[in-house]
């Protein structure tokens, strides 16, 4: 679809028919434009529109409701959140609120708001629609699946004064800002909110973001108008210039082969998740430019289920460590363009620790002297190793998405390697693999999640943690744990994640395969390209068309 955008990617060749055509069509257009110029509505420049492609059609776009990360490639620009972290220092800068105080106890924080400040329908933004949004997002009947689980220790607000508000928490907890920066804590209209059901909201979003919804097709099309209102930006947004986009249409790009060919044909201005083959392919295109975005958090990875024998051995999943080549992964499935994941955090998280990098190196007789040493042994010679006198077979789990069936594949031949037999089961999405979990139905299985502050680990590792599918529990773990998301000194907390993260791979808990990197096909007219310190979303008010 062309939405009045210009391309010139082709050249047109016309007969004479057609030039009088092109004739007869442009006197049209400048007498309509004579007819229609005003002062209270001035032409917009057909070159100030983008089509942006989403690459998943999630259950549900309201971020205090749902988890996607795809929600916020839109509305991370709906929106607008107390704090930001800075895209390239990772501080936190001012959003909603001009600045902040921790108690000296750490068990509240103060926010002292901006003013002048209004949501896209005119309501005032203060602290009362600070407050409103919090009680939403802690009301079970809402049921938030992240923005909830984000704020943790929090309790409870007082409203100071119009523009202050304090936040209670149950004890110190040094993530709350980085939780508050995150489009899922957005701040949205409370009027709108009041007007609409929860189900009903996600189709007309209103907050004070540079950008406002304007419509919602539910899986066909999001568009977004710039706010011309919009001046309370943190101060990494760009000033609105001649080239600044006026107008964004999202579409929807699910089969990963689609999206190189709707960049290539100029359907489409940005679109990521591109496959690594096309991405190599689109490298000789002038017009396109491949933008590799990491992606902080988890690693793509596979947790092993402790519950399950013969898992439950931590040697035999040490083996299954030392049994997989991973740089054989990251080149034949990524084409090198990721890089090979050590532990459990990538190396883009605050208070990465490098020494993760020296365990488990690819080594076959290593494996396979600690499955011997667990007892395994293929007594009858077919190349499969026996657990209590039966083959032993491992049920791998995962999901579409991101090339994990051709990962699988590769893991399922590496191991048979080893002498393990591997059944693959493919999900067709999240709900499915949670389902699995719920089930307790898999040997292992694929997960991961984004974030900047090391404290996603308390999701997955802590014990009964939310996302906690490998059934770990280790007290000593847990106590690291929580002491680093108490900690508000950086060093302290370094220290603690560090030894979490030794623990955790000491213990083989999880198979990391490669740290997440968004390929991003944009075109070659779109300057001022730049994403969020959590690496999804787009910082569209820095966009700027050059065409």
């Amino acid at each position: 679809m062309d939405n009045g955008r210009k391309r010139g990617r082709t050249p047109l060749r016309f007969g004479v028919l057609g030039i009088l055509l092109v004739g007869c069509l442009l006197l049209a257009a400048i007498v309509g434009a004579l007819a229609l110029g005003g002062d209270d509505e001035p032409a917009r420049n057909p070159g100030d529109a983008i089509v942006y492609g989403l690459t998943l059609n999630p259950s549900g776009f309201d971020p205090h409701i749902h988890q996607s990360s795809e929600l916020g490639i839109p509305f991370f620009s709906v929106y607008d959140t107390l704090v930001y972290r800075h895209p390239q220092t990772l501080e936190f800068v001012p959003g909603l609120a001009e600045r902040w105080e921790m108690a000296p106890d750490g068990l509240s924080w103060t926010f002292f708001l901006k003013q002048n400040v209004r949501f896209h329908d005119g309501t005032e933004f203060n602290a009362a629609a600070v407050a409103a949004n919090l009680d939403r997002i802690m009301n079970p009947d809402v049921g938030s699946q992240k923005a909830r689980v984000l704020l943790d220790a929090y309790t409870g607000y007082e409203i100071v004064d119009p523009y202050t508000i304090t936040l209670r928490v149950s004890q110190p907890y040094a993530p709350l800002l980085d939780a508050l920066s995150q489009v899922y804590l957005g701040i949205a209209s409370p009027a709108a909110l009041k007007a609409n059901t929860n189900n009903s909201y996600q189709w007309h979003q209103v907050g004070t973001g540079p950008y406002k919804l304007d419509e919602f097709v539910p899986g066909r099309l999001i568009r977004l108008i710039r706010n011309e209102d919009y001046n309370w930006g943190p101060v990494f947004y760009a000033p609105v210039v001649d080239d600044s986009l006026d107008t964004i249409e999202f579409r929807f790009y699910t089969d990963p082969a689609t999206r190189s060919l709707a960049l290539e044909s100029g359907e489409v201005d940005v679109v990521g998740e591109l496959l690594p083959t096309d991405a190599e392919l689109l490298a000789g295109n002038v017009e396109v430019d491949v933008h590799q975005v990491p992606v902080p958090g988890t690693p793509q990875q596979f947790f092993f289920n402790t519950r399950h024998a013969p898992l439950d051995s931590m040697t035999v999943r040490q083996a299954l460590l030392y049994g997989t080549n991973r740089t054989e992964i990251v080149d034949a499935v990524y084409q090198g363009r990721s890089p090979i994941a050590h532990g459990p955090l990538t190396s883009t998280v605050m208070y990465y620790d490098p020494a993760v990098e020296q365990m488990y190196p690819f080594d076959l007789d290593q494996a396979r002297a600690l499955l011997a040493s667990q007892g395994l042994a293929d007594t009858d010679n077919d190349g499969i190793l026996e657990w209590e006198g039966e083959p032993l077979e491992l049920t791998v789990v995962f999901g579409p998405w991101n090339q994990m069936p051709d990962v699988a594949q590769l893991i399922q031949s590496q191991w048979r390697e080893l002498g393990i037999d591997v059944e693959l089961i493919q999900v067709p999405d999240f709900p499915s693999l949670r389902q699995r979990v719920r089930d307790d139905d898999y040997d292992v299985i694929s997960f991961y999640d984004f974030g900047v502050d090391p404290s996603i680990l308390n999701r997955f590792y802590l014990s009964g943690a939310v996302n906690n599918w490998s059934g770990f529990s280790d007290p000593q773990l847990d106590q690291t744990l929580y002491e680093a998301m108490r900690q508000t000194n950086s060093d302290a907390r370094r220290t603690l994640y560090s030894a979490a993260q030794i623990r955790i791979m000491e213990q083989a808990l999880v198979l990391p395969i490669r740290e997440y990197v968004n390929l991003v096909g944009v075109s070659s007219d779109l300057d001022g390209v730049v994403f969020s310190a959590q690496g999804w979303w787009p910082l569209l008010r820095n966009f700027q068309l050059t065409r």
